[in-house]
């Protein structure tokens, strides 16, 4: 294939969201916050949150559960409280935490004319208005069933977009585009196993902020890797 063509393919550039363009997760953060707001019990929920973090990290989360789990109070409170709650969440929790290295990293494939993907398996309720924050049109993220008056349920509607979901979830995006994957160009940053069926899916992984296991790899497999908030505060 010539330089002419490969020029031509349109560029993709995916990110990770939690502990790759944020330097925390944002679904154990609103779980955080939902306690510090009063709408979840501190020593019940926290255990709980803890812990189906720990099993995210150790990659044996059951995704279901921990859905119904974290977007229990959301659904109860209804859409306005909820709405409030995430605007109070983005300006005191998110928005101190996203650092200039990774806004001026999505912004660099932005001017470069790459269609940016941010793709998280945290919930749509958490990380849209964070996608959004970044000036991320395109999210994939875990998407939450509707109920007749259009608010979510707590259900998972779908593929979960976590571990080899992402890669389902990704190329079903690409389909309703008329796309496969060899008609693209794309990057994927990512800071986690968990990601690594599509870090190995796309033409130029890169392990950002990786956790030891992911450098690791990236090492032996000679990805890129990148250390984002190495010099954060």
């Amino acid at each position: 294939m010539s330089t002419s063509e490969l020029a031509i393919k349109p560029r993709l550039a995916l990110f990770d969201l939690d502990h790759t363009l944020l330097p925390l997760d944002s679904d154990h953060g609103w779980g955080e916050f939902s306690i510090a707001i009063g709408w979840c019990d501190r020593e019940e929920f926290g255990r709980q949150n803890d812990a189906f973090f720990d099993d995210y990290l150790a990659g044996r989360l059951n995704i279901p559960d921990y859905v119904r789990f974290a977007t229990a109070a959301v659904v109860q409170r209804g859409e306005a409280a909820a709405t409030a709650a995430h605007q109070r969440f983005m300006d005191e929790v998110i928005r101190p935490a996203m650092k200039p290295a990774a806004l001026a990293l999505v912004q660099q494939h932005l001017d470069a004319g790459d269609t940016v993907v941010i793709t998280s398996a945290t919930n749509e309720f958490v990380t849209r208005p964070i996608a959004q924050a970044f000036g991320v049109h395109h999210l994939l993220a875990t998407e939450l069933v509707r109920d007749g008056s259009g608010w979510f349920t707590g259900e998972i509607a779908g593929t979960p977009n976590m571990r080899e979901g992402k890669v389902v979830r990704m190329t079903e995006w690409l389909t309703q585009r008329g796309l496969r994957w060899e008609d693209v160009e794309a990057t994927f940053y990512s800071d986690s196993m968990n990601d690594v069926p599509l870090l190995e899916k796309v033409d130029h992984p890169v392990a950002t902020n990786p956790d030891a296991r992911l450098r690791a790899l990236a090492e032996e497999r000679g990805w890129r890797i990148v250390d984002l908030f190495s010099e954060a505060p």
